[in-house]
């Protein structure tokens, strides 16, 4: 079984300058429950199923099938309301990776950055464009954006 370990922060717009073109997302979840979530996405002209265990400090089940994009079209119609829409930019820093997810539709405004790590003592240099952890909070979960968008937060 699949474990993902994942640092989640806020970018900071003014000092983020992407070096290449993201990759659009759309994803939905047939499933919210905190102790687990089963989300379907479509990246670019690939789509997967995916299931999340409830997380454990940074940690958390993750088990992920690629399906037929077809399916996946078909099984958006059935999920919460809004979908997750977004760009994904990929940067390698090191021996990781960060993903730099810019949110349109519901959550326009939002930028995060996650970075997956191997265990959950992994240190790691922040790049410039790196803000706030929002790992623990919730609210910053794709899962909780779809019930709770971005948008209908008060600042």
């Amino acid at each position: 079984m699949g474990v993902e370990i994942e640092r989640k922060f806020l970018v900071i717009p003014e000092h983020w300058n992407p070096e290449k073109e993201g990759k659009e997302i759309k994803q939905g979840y047939l499933s919210t429950d905190p102790e687990r979530n089963v989300r379907v996405r479509i990246y670019g002209g690939d789509a997967f199923l995916t299931i999340k265990g409830k997380t454990v400090g940074i940690s958390r089940t993750e088990i992920e099938y690629p399906i037929p994009l077809d399916d996946a079209t078909e099984l958006l119609q059935l999920c919460h309301r809004p979908l997750i829409e977004k760009l994904r930019y990929t940067i390698p820093e090191s021996t990781l990776m960060w993903e730099v997810d810019i949110f349109s539709g519901e959550n326009e405004g939002l930028m995060i950055a996650e970075i997956e790590l191997p265990d959950e003592a992994t240190t790691f240099e922040k790049p410039a464009w790196v803000g706030e952890e929002v790992t623990t909070d919730f609210r910053y979960s794709n899962s909780s954006l779809c019930e709770k968008p971005f948008r209908t937060w008060s600042n």
